[in-house]
């Protein structure tokens, strides 16, 4: 059959898989026994189409060209390594590796590039296989690539040998780390093997990103702020700058931000202490504009007339021309004599109602003050019921009369208004009831806070003493300043709101030098410090390490055991950074700072108990 010169020489098809089954994990050749032998143990040979003889001769041409006598064995193995080539798709253009259908009959091959490379042990990298691609020896043959599938055999093939896993970079590539001195490392793809010299080279992480806005944005902080060459006069240009470059005055949010820069500038000039006036001037300064409270009439029930009585009373005689009725114009000595005749006649309740309508409150309160409680009240209410809902007056006024404002429950709306002048008349007028003021306070922050307005719920907040806490912890109404905790931690914990809670701290040190914010030292101050580092600010990140060490040593360092052997790894790869470190001799470099080692002595006690 086309190339067979006996036809009993066929190799098995239909069920190869099952009579042969432990050829699938082995290349071993099927034994031939001689002419009549074969003819006796072929089953399957009759059943074999034109498709299998088509794949045992194009992809093993060799079978088809060897006499009959001859010993396939050998080239039967000689030919595998092909058939394992045209089986598989090649990697570049999604062609197929196959030998040449017109090879000479009975010809050996030379192998292929990538059999060599096998066979001795090398990868394969990408540069060997365009080698292989262009290799004279094999060649794409798409007829016989595209006549041959896994259906047409009947069964699964014999597998070739496990593949050799290639090197994990097939060609030389740049290596990177980064260093804690804040240097990148790079070395390049040189192969010393190959006789060429190891380069390395090292690249400040300052120089590389000098252009970006986290860097200037940790560059014009003047951080740490308890060394003791910092002057009060860089905090104070740095929050001025804040302002300048910021904050967005025409927005709220803007504005509340400016605002608790404002205060802590204020804080700063006054040596971290402050009184409700001062802060009360702040609040005024930073409106925009002072808003016009619309005075109204008392309420007609009020002064027990009907609203068609208070009408007429109000209105004049009628125009015969005009068929108008002209309101009544009285001056205010007219308004004074009528009050005084009233009262010739003892006619006290027709006074306090002439009084009420005509705004002449400071004569009604005083005569309703002389009479029954009752009658107090009554005028009281009349007098507040002519200002407006949002009038800071209406807040004093209820404030004093012992109840929460409702500006503290209403703040932060449009149509409210504006909430500074509130605050502002709570902190200069304090009533007798210090609990009651605090109270409203810190409910006008939290109406504030449900709002959306953090900075100006922050600002409240900082008026009522409300101490930091934690983000983890909820319920705390404030962690770091100006800066809800209860959003993701990434966007909570911002570079700016960390530099603003310790200038805020800082200024706390200028009246009590020892006093400092737990929360914010044991967590925000080592976040910093690893930004720092990061952008390749090492010394600064170092002594920022120092600062957080200095105050666990004085707190107990096992009570926050993770935090001071995170502090202690972190100040371990920046002591290199430390000038005074560099100053020393080489053989005193070796030489760690006081502080690292009894932190180091603190943490190695904790982990023993």
């Amino acid at each position: 059959r086309q190339g067979y010169e006996d036809s009993h020489w066929q190799y098995p098809a239909g069920s190869y898989g099952d009579d042969y089954a432990y050829q699938r994990h082995q290349w071993q050749p099927v034994t031939w026994q001689g002419d009549g032998d074969l003819r006796q143990g072929e089953t399957y040979g009759k059943s074999t189409n034109y498709q299998d003889q088509h794949y045992y001769r194009g992809y093993h041409p060799n079978l088809a060209t060897t006499p009959l006598g001859q010993d396939r064995t050998h080239t039967y193995d000689s030919s595998k390594e092909r058939f394992v080539s045209a089986s598989r798709p090649e990697w570049a253009g999604g062609k197929t590796l196959s030998s040449d259908s017109g090879e000479a009959g009975g010809q050996l091959q030379e192998p292929s590039l990538l059999l060599q490379y096998r066979e001795s042990g090398l990868s394969s990298s990408s540069y060997e296989l365009s080698q292989y691609i262009h290799d004279s020896v094999d060649h794409y043959d798409p007829m016989l690539s595209g006549t041959w599938s896994l259906a047409q055999v009947g069964g699964p093939l014999v597998s070739s040998p496990a593949p050799v896993v290639p090197l994990k970079f097939s060609l030389p590539h740049v290596a990177m780390c980064f260093g804690a001195g804040g240097q990148l490392v790079l070395v390049c793809p040189h192969s010393p093997a190959e006789g060429q010299l190891a380069h390395v080279e090292l690249h400040s992480l300052e120089v590389m990103l000098c252009k970006t806005k986290e860097l200037e944005e940790l560059q014009a902080f003047p951080g740490p702020l308890a060394r003791e060459d910092l002057h009060k006069v860089d905090v104070i240009t740095f929050c001025q700058q804040k302002i300048a470059t910021s904050c967005d005055l025409s927005t709220q949010r803007g504005r509340d931000s400016s605002l608790l820069w404002k205060l802590l500038v204020l804080l700063c000039r006054q040596n971290g202490s402050m009184v409700g006036s001062d802060t009360a001037e702040l609040l005024m300064q930073d409106c925009k504009r002072q808003e016009k409270y619309k005075r109204q009439n008392p309420a007609a029930n009020l002064i027990g007339l009907t609203d068609d009585e208070w009408m007429s009373r109000q209105l004049g005689t009628l125009d015969l021309i005009t068929g108008e009725v002209p309101p009544v114009v009285e001056t205010q000595a007219q308004i004074v004599e009528k009050f005084t005749k009233l009262l010739y006649y003892g006619r006290k309740k027709d006074a306090l109602v002439w009084a009420m309508r005509n705004h002449l409150w400071g004569h009604a309160l005083f005569l309703s003050s002389k009479m029954d409680p009752r009658t107090y009240s009554w005028v009281l209410t009349g007098f507040t019921s002519t200002l407006a809902t949002n009038d800071p007056l209406q807040t004093l006024f209820q404030l004093m009369s012992g109840r929460i404002p409702q500006a503290a429950l209403c703040c932060g709306d449009a149509t409210w208004g504006d909430w500074r002048p509130h605050l502002a008349v709570l902190l200069s007028n304090k009533v007798g009831d210090r609990e009651l003021n605090h109270r409203a306070i810190v409910t006008m922050g939290d109406t504030l806070a449900g709002k959306g307005a953090v900075e100006a719920a922050h600002f409240c907040y900082l008026m009522a003493d409300i101490p930091f806490g934690y983000f983890g912890v909820k319920a705390d109404r404030m962690a770091l300043l100006g800066s809800s905790h209860r959003q993701a931690f990434a966007q909570f914990a911002r570079t700016e709101v960390i530099q603003r809670t310790e200038i805020f701290e800082y200024c706390q040190q200028l009246q009590q030098p020892k006093s400092f914010l737990l929360p914010f030292q044991v967590v925000y101050k080592l976040l910093y410090a690893s930004r720092l580092a990061d952008y390749g600010l090492p010394a600064q990140a170092l002594q920022y390490c120092e600062q957080v060490a200095t105050v666990l040593l004085d707190q107990d360092p096992a009570s926050h055991p993770v935090l001071a052997q995170q502090v202690m790894k972190l100040a371990e790869r920046l002591k290199l950074s430390d000038p005074l470190l560099l100053e020393m001799p080489e053989q005193d470099q070796t030489l760690e700072p006081d502080w690292l080692v009894q932190l180091r002595a603190c943490c190695q006690k904790w982990e023993v108990r």
